[in-house]
């Protein structure tokens, strides 16, 4: 009886093994199936990368920055235009008053530096990413390279439009289309793209055809040689509101000139850029007090446009320098 049993047993427990194998080789021969019948979904961070080519660094943004820092005015401004406070830990180095729309978000924002903060106080922030303006920014004296600071974890983004030569406004709208992309509000930066190009367009439909564009020289600083602007983003700026830059042959960007070239070129406008510790008041007294330039039209018509620095910058606030270079150069036709 007991032999019987066992015998039993081991008849039923072999069968069950039989069973088992076969349901795994169904369900390995199903997995293949679906396998090859299905396309590989890849995780949700995967799907989400974003590539960006930046200054020759190929960039990838598994995710949306969350503790960025921002390192020039104009990059501080996108990002407030993009409404990103809330992934900001930092900014410093600006070269104006914040936009007043923009104030009470950037109050919120800690200011690390008046310039570039130290090393220290930047890491100490603990930023996953900074976007400067300038790629003044990463230099060994300043925060350090951008490989360094990618292998302590802060990938960072230069502005290509300050930082490339002849720069047009396609090409600082290409850079709010790159933030956009990197912290995923890609909608807010073409809205915020788009805006600026119909404020250009007004502008553009006001001041109508020009016939003959007013010459222009650009005056930043200077006494024994004046520093002007030959191709810079300003340049093209002039040229969208139908004026010609009259260093615009120089294959430089911000340059020295002497003030016999600019009597020979004879400028109809001069726009003062307004930052630092001379006043764009005390920029006018000079060159209206400078012998050599008193039978340049511009000074015998006291003709001045004052921009501040920040609005000659490669960042959103280009619908204001085009209304104020716009309404310096056709006073009848555009009004403030």
């Amino acid at each position: 009886m007991k032999k019987r049993k066992l015998t039993m047993m081991m008849i039923l427990g072999t069968a069950l093994i039989v069973l088992l194998a076969a349901c795994g080789d169904h369900k390995r021969t199903s997995s293949a199936r679906q396998t090859q019948e299905q396309p590989l979904i890849t995780s949700p961070s995967e799907k989400a990368a974003v590539v960006i080519e930046n200054r020759g660094e190929k960039l990838v943004f598994p995710e949306a920055p969350k503790r960025a820092i921002t390192l020039n005015q104009h990059a501080t401004e996108v990002m407030l235009a993009l409404g990103l406070e809330e992934s900001m830990v930092g900014t410093a180095y600006l070269d104006d008053r914040i936009l007043p729309e923009f104030k009470a978000k950037y109050d919120k924002i800690p200011i690390l530096s008046e310039k570039y903060p130290s090393k220290e106080v930047f890491l100490a922030a603990s930023p996953d990413f900074a976007y400067a303006g300038w790629e003044s920014a990463f230099t060994e004296k300043s925060l350090g390279l951008r490989s360094d600071l990618a292998k302590q974890g802060v990938l960072t983004y230069v502005q290509e439009s300050s930082n490339k030569p002849s720069p047009t406004l396609e090409d600082v709208f290409q850079d709010i289309l790159n933030i956009g992309r990197i912290f995923r509000v890609d909608g807010k930066a073409k809205q915020v793209v788009n805006d600026i190009r119909k404020k250009l367009e007004d502008i553009q439909a006001r001041i109508g055809t020009v016939s003959k564009p007013l010459q222009v020289f650009v005056y930043d600083s200077g006494d024994d040689k004046a520093f002007t602007a030959a191709n810079t983003y300003l340049t093209s700026l002039i040229n969208t509101v139908g004026a010609k830059n009259i260093f615009d042959d120089l294959n430089k960007g911000w340059t020295e000139v002497s003030w016999e070239e600019v009597v020979a070129r004879n400028p109809d406008v001069i726009v003062v850029v307004d930052y630092g510790d001379t006043t764009a008041a005390k920029k006018i007294e000079l060159l209206q007090n400078k012998a050599s330039l008193v039978d340049v039209d511009a000074i015998k018509n006291k003709r001045f446009i004052v921009l501040p620095l920040s609005a000659a910058a490669e960042g959103i606030r280009a619908p204001i320098a085009l209304q104020t270079l716009a309404e310096g150069l056709y006073p009848d036709q555009i009004q403030p």
